[in-house]
């Protein structure tokens, strides 16, 4: 029997692109977000009428495909891995899907060192879905870089349900839980977590 999270996880389907995007992924040893928490960005991007987007964690071009979906049709994703042949199947994903280079901006580098060089108040989303130890300094950078009703979305946010459980102290679960308290105890940002997939946290930059 399906349950409610699982109806909700599937509700809206995935086209060709994101399903060969998730075979790459596969192949590559990466892990997308789950299909709720995609479809969930392109809502959210739609709803922005997202120009500039700035995801941490390209991927094999999943997540980009998914916001690209809803963003503007002259928005730029600019995208951050370190990992060069993830980003080489997201470029190819990206074409595929007949998306034009000039609306991608794919940098090689870890999150940590790129965001810093990004403008303040730019951009209309980030989405971190990066080196999970590191989520609390993303959100740092993540509230500096977006403008007044931008939105910030954290995948990965119940990390494999050990996040509500006090007792799982491991440094992945430890830094998405603090990233997490940032968040909510932030009174710039409105947030709210969605429990799709690993756990989706969305947050408004009031000002």
């Amino acid at each position: 029997m399906t349950t409610s999270r699982s109806y909700a996880e599937f509700f809206v389907p995935e086209d060709d692109a994101v399903l060969a995007a998730r075979g790459r992924a596969a192949e590559l040893g990466s892990v997308p977000l789950g299909s709720g928490a995609a479809a969930a960005l392109s809502f959210l991007a739609a709803t922005l009428a997202a120009r500039t987007v700035v995801e941490v964690g390209t991927g094999t071009g999943v997540s980009g495909l998914r916001l690209f979906a809803g963003m503007s049709p002259d928005g730029v994703l600019t995208s951050i891995d370190p990992e060069v042949e993830h980003q080489r199947a997201a470029r190819q994903a990206f074409a595929d899907a007949g998306i034009a280079s000039t609306r991608t901006r794919l940098i090689n580098g870890r999150g940590l060192e790129v965001l810093p060089r990004l403008t303040d108040g730019a951009y209309d989303m980030v989405l971190v879905d990066g080196i999970r130890t590191e989520y609390p300094q993303y959100v740092t950078e993540a509230v500096r870089l977006l403008r007044p009703g931008g939105v910030l979305a954290l995948n990965g946010a119940l990390a494999g349900d050990k996040v509500p459980d006090p007792t799982q102290r491991d440094p992945d679960t430890s830094a998405v839980r603090e990233a997490g308290r940032l968040v909510r105890d932030d009174e710039r940002l409105l947030p709210v977590m969605l429990p799709l997939g690993d756990g989706l946290l969305v947050a408004v930059k009031r000002r």
